[in-house]
């Protein structure tokens, strides 16, 4: 395709072409053309070695490019990506590549967005759209994001993603074996993150959890919050004020049925799924439930600000 400045085309070369077959000087058809003579002299050269396919648009992609990832890394990344379903930053860090070169290939690659996949066969599921509005607050604490997860709980020996759906039943399907309830505070400017397995997310239990994790905030560096903001839920609604006042912090709360505005714990949500719910067959509810621990360790010391971890933004008093 030609490009958006060029004074000739397909059809114009050829009248180059013809021209100085009748006798034209190449000086004639320039002017006549408005081109230069170099450009008379290029067209005719390549139709003389060619014929009429040298007058068509060539690619203008460099003929050899130095620089450019090996195919075999480009391969590795994109192996790397469908084994263990991660993003440019972990790839980039692993294979020794530039995180925003991985992102290159897998576009090139055509290979889809991790949010749009499944965690655990990554085939596609979803089209999401992102919103452009985003902010921060200027420092940790001043803003905290709280919500709750539900996860149905795994039987002794695996369920249905260590055996397939069509595995035949194991337990009789009239009495569940219920749910694991994630409850997770995120900060809103460090993005650190704290998360306990409950039993429920009652009023009471969700109390109790505001207070735990604000202790535990306070030793990683974040002594007072400023504000809890949470959905419109009963638990939250109703029972989780006392807490707020013992902390000094406001309680607000988003517009129903936009649950975008507490995004951040709803990343945080997504994240605990695709990394560590899903990340792995698990054979046990215990196995999944005693690896929580760990993957917070592992998130609140690595990459989730442009490179940095939550922790580098917080002074630990403890």
């Amino acid at each position: 395709m030609s490009h958006r400045n060029a004074r000739t085309t397909f059809h114009g070369r050829l009248l180059m072409v013809r021209r100085y077959q009748a006798g034209w000087a190449k000086a004639h058809i320039a002017s006549a053309m408005g081109v230069s003579r170099k450009c008379v002299h290029t067209w005719i050269s390549r139709f003389e070695a060619h014929g009429e396919a040298g007058l068509i648009d060539r690619s203008s992609r460099p003929h050899t490019m130095p620089t450019r990832v090996p195919r075999s890394v480009e391969n590795q990344i994109v192996a790397w990506r469908r084994r263990h379903r991660c993003g440019p930053d972990e790839i980039g860090a692993k294979l020794g590549v530039c995180p925003r070169t991985v992102s290159r290939v897998l576009n090139r690659r055509q290979v889809p967005y991790l949010r749009d996949c499944d965690p655990m066969t990554g085939h596609i599921i979803r089209a999401s759209k992102a919103t452009a509005v985003r902010y921060e607050r200027s420092r940790p604490g001043e803003l905290v994001h709280m919500d709750v997860k539900k996860l149905g709980r795994i039987p002794d020996g695996g369920g249905w993603r260590a055996h397939g759906k069509g595995c035949a039943p194991s337990r009789d399907r009239r009495h569940g074996r219920g749910f694991d309830f994630i409850h997770s505070l995120v900060d809103d400017h460090s993005r650190l993150a704290y998360s306990e397995i409950l039993p429920d997310e009652k009023g009471p239990t969700c109390a109790a959890f505001l207070r735990l994790a604000a202790a535990n905030f306070r030793a990683q560096g974040i002594p007072t919050i400023g504000c809890v903001m949470t959905d419109n839920a009963w638990a939250y609604r109703y029972s989780i004020g006392a807490v707020c006042a013992e902390l000094n912090a406001r309680q607000v709360f988003i517009k129903p049925h936009c649950p975008w505005q507490n995004g951040k714990v709803e990343r945080l949500n997504r994240t605990l799924q695709t990394e560590w719910a899903y990340k792995r067959v698990f054979t046990s509810n215990t196995g999944r439930a005693a690896a929580l621990a760990p993957w917070l360790k592992y998130y609140n010391t690595h990459s989730a600000l442009g490179g940095h971890p939550p922790i580098s933004r917080l002074t630990p008093t403890s």
